[in-house]
């Protein structure tokens, strides 16, 4: 699995998504913090380079940025909401430049449902106008959704619409919303319990498994999509002992995450998975342990498939050792907790 590094080119977007977990700071990034960032990539062995935002379309730093990691040695992918590569021949720049892969940021396959989210007109006819112009690009691409209140009931009847319309879409990726310190806060409406995405989530992995398509998610427990466990972001990081670069444009900087785990509630210290699994995002602040269930299968086979080949005696041992491992920043504390166990299910903290 190849290492990847993120870097936000900029904080702007045309779109005011409800649930944007990186909205603008005022913050911009220099051309010569930019080369920095890609030396410091390469250096450290990285084989690409995200380029991500906001929507890095709109930064002035899209092309130097594609040439310089293609200079040194990055092969360049960006996630993006497809606006301005709807322009054929915008698109073609970019590819030109270095641009090898696209992660487009499609969240219903409803066009009203995906314009309310993204409140933006016409954002799916212009998504699905960028998306219709992959082939000729010659490039791929992946499909990222975040999940929320307002799909969360047809994340399967949009992968299927996407797979029927652009079969050339080999993997997706799902990330479950994260509400804290962004605009989410002023839009809790947009915030799902996880039991009301998990029938459709496990519907959508299984078709996507059953034609032959990979896919990824990202902060959802284990115990909420036990027969795909392997494909969790976390859990693969933790199994295969990986880590991430991410440069923030706001008061996060540049972190390097080495450690890939949320909160863990009373259901993780009974669960055989904890140590393989993240645990819950946000965990009362806002997702409620109470929907958490413990897990008795045994975690080899997930190493197994997440290996693709029989784990090292070496490796079950220091991942067994994590078991009872509790994060430093991210695990609340006990009063927190109590204080959540005595407000009804499904409601957040004032």
């Amino acid at each position: 699995m190849a290492n990847l590094g993120y870097l936000q080119l900029t904080r702007e977007c045309y779109q005011h998504c409800r649930f944007c977990s990186n909205p603008p700071t005022g913050m911009d990034l220099s051309e010569q913090e930019m080369r920095g960032l890609i030396d410091e990539l390469a250096d450290m062995g990285y084989d690409g380079v995200i380029l991500t935002g906001g929507e890095p379309t709109l930064s002035p730093l899209l092309f130097p940025a594609l040439r310089y990691a293609h200079e040194r040695g990055l092969y360049s992918r960006m996630i993006t909401n497809g606006q301005l590569l709807a322009d054929r021949d915008f698109f073609r720049q970019c590819v030109d430049a270095g641009l090898s892969h696209i992660h487009v940021s499609l969240h219903s396959y409803r066009p009203e449902v995906h314009d309310y989210i993204t409140k933006y007109p016409q954002a799916w006819e212009t998504l699905v106008a960028c998306l219709s112009h992959v082939p000729e690009m010659g490039i791929t691409a992946d499909i990222n959704t975040v999940i929320n209140a307002y799909n969360a009931d047809h994340l399967h009847e949009t992968v299927i619409w996407l797979c029927d319309r652009f079969p050339f879409i080999r993997h997706f990726v799902w990330n479950n919303m994260d509400p804290d310190g962004n605009r989410a806060e002023a839009n809790p409406d947009c915030i799902p319990r996880h039991y009301e995405f998990q029938v459709s989530l496990e519907l959508a992995m299984e078709y996507l498994h059953r034609t032959g398509r990979t896919f990824r998610a990202e902060r959802v427990p284990l115990c909420f999509m036990t027969r795909f466990a392997w494909a969790s972001t976390e859990t693969r990081k933790i199994i295969k002992e990986e880590e991430r670069c991410i440069r923030f444009l706001d008061q996060k900087g540049f972190v390097h995450q080495l450690e890939f785990l949320h909160g863990k509630g009373s259901a993780c210290d009974a669960c055989r998975w904890d140590s393989i699994c993240a645990g819950m995002y946000s965990m009362a602040k806002t997702f409620d342990e109470r929907e958490l269930a413990p897990v008795f299968d045994d975690p080899v086979p997930v190493m197994r498939q997440v290996l693709g080949r029989e784990p090292e005696a070496d490796l079950v041992s220091r991942i067994q050792a994590r078991l009872g491992r509790r994060s430093n920043t991210e695990q609340p504390s006990e009063e927190m907790r109590q204080a959540q166990w005595s407000r009804p299910l499904g409601t957040r903290a004032s």
